[in-house]
């Protein structure tokens, strides 16, 4: 026996912690915060370079100290947590990783009659998430899916609309899947 396994197991655990330390990332920008400003905000109980190192995927974080740092952030825990579909949440057959971001000055300038659909969308999810007044919203896939619906296309046509209205900010990641 070679070990194959035990290596399969050390490669799923290092990709699901990049996956949370991603989550992890995505919730502190979405709070304006940066790496001291966790340390700052905290007293000093979160340092920068421990919550970078979660961040990166480079040091396992335990379920009690993801509670608090969920408490911190003030967000449910399973925010934090990558989504089931997640390309690192299983080994085969899911989509290609996409991270889709808005710039909401260009979605509030499209002057295309459809685009009330995402306004309206855009406006929602920032009342949900408490997000009033930023310029950037990151758009969850169960939210793109959502949209998608709402639009009455797949997911992968409504990103091309958004591609075509150029309305994704710089940091959005799109992985062609037709190679």
């Amino acid at each position: 026996m070679t070990g194959t396994s035990s290596e399969d197991d050390a490669s799923d655990n290092a990709s699901y912690g990049k996956a949370l330390g991603a989550r992890l990332r995505a919730i502190r920008l979405q709070q304006h915060l940066s790496l001291h400003g966790v340390e700052r905000k905290s007293g000093g109980k979160w340092k920068a370079v421990v919550v970078g190192s979660y961040e990166r995927g480079d040091r396992a974080v335990s379920v009690a100290r993801l509670a608090e740092l969920a408490d911190f952030y003030g967000v449910p825990v399973s925010d934090l947590l990558p989504p089931d579909d997640s390309p690192f949440a299983a080994r085969s057959g899911t989509p290609p990783l996409a991270r889709i971001v808005l710039n909401l000055d260009n979605v509030s300038s499209l002057s295309d009659g459809h685009a009330d659909i995402l306004r309206r969308f855009v406006s929602s999810i920032q009342r949900q998430r408490g997000d009033i007044g930023a310029r950037s919203l990151p758009v969850r896939h169960e939210d793109l899916r959502t949209l998608a619906l709402m639009y009455d296309t797949s997911i992968e046509a409504l990103t091309e609309r958004l591609v075509r209205w150029k309305v994704l900010a710089p940091e959005s990641v799109i992985i062609d899947s037709r190679d």
